[in-house]
């Protein structure tokens, strides 16, 4: 049985990616505990990572996985972000996985093989209007993650990038609020459906396996297409 912390677990892609796991020994920071995510059976901690890294972690020694879920959807024109608008996404999207990573990295090299998933978005990849501030600290965090890869590779620790398109979760809920939007949304994929939490859960269960054992420094798009084809 594996030891694996979910960063960002109480609901969406985090929760099912959890619901994956459940075989494994979790442990779990969130800002809630949820009865769904209660009935898992997890190791449980209260936190915001973006703002409160926990100091306090009582993790075991040696920990195999480590997947960092947590991420924003601040949608607007360029024009009306505020420095205070990407200080607050870099946060979230960026510092708060570099910091669950440096305290976790000691357990990650003592379990002597692991895996590292992050969360970025088609939108890093896409040139999207309305999008400057996410696909900015996303961004950073794909860069982060290839170099990340290549320095713990001599520790047999491996890295890699799930990025999803738009999702049918709360996060996305104001984006997909009437049948209207999720058509236009759905259209907009070549595979012309929004994607599911479970679509980008199934990979981040694969990569933190050992089926995924000779994959690290990878981004790897699920986005129905819209990443690279144009209809």
């Amino acid at each position: 049985m594996k030891n694996i912390l979910i960063a960002g677990a109480g609901r969406g892609i985090g929760f099912k990616t959890a619901e994956l796991l459940r075989k494994e020994n979790l442990y779990i920071i969130s800002r809630t505990l949820t009865d769904e995510l209660h009935a898992l059976n997890t190791k449980f901690f209260e936190a915001d990572v973006a703002f409160d890294p926990k100091d306090d972690l009582s993790l075991p020694e040696e920990l195999h996985g480590l997947v960092f879920c947590p991420g924003s959807i601040k949608l607007k024109p360029f024009s009306r972000f505020t420095e205070e608008d990407f200080l607050a996404d870099f946060r979230q999207n960026f510092l708060g996985a570099v910091k669950v990573i440096q305290k976790c990295l000691p357990a990650l090299k003592r379990s002597g093989s692991a895996s590292i998933v992050l969360f970025s978005t088609v939108a890093a990849k896409v040139g999207m209007p309305f999008h400057t501030s996410i696909s900015a600290s996303k961004a950073a965090l794909e860069g982060f993650a290839r170099s990340l890869a290549a320095e713990v590779s001599a520790f047999n620790i491996r890295v890699n990038v799930v990025a999803p398109s738009l999702s049918d979760t709360d996060l996305a809920a104001q984006l997909l609020s009437t049948e209207e939007k999720r058509a236009a949304s759905a259209k907009r994929h070549p595979l012309q459906r929004i994607g599911l939490p479970e679509d980008s859960a199934q990979v981040a269960a694969f990569l933190v396996s050992e089926k995924s054992s000779w994959m690290t420094g990878q981004i790897i798009g699920v986005e129905g297409g819209l990443g690279n084809i144009k209809l």
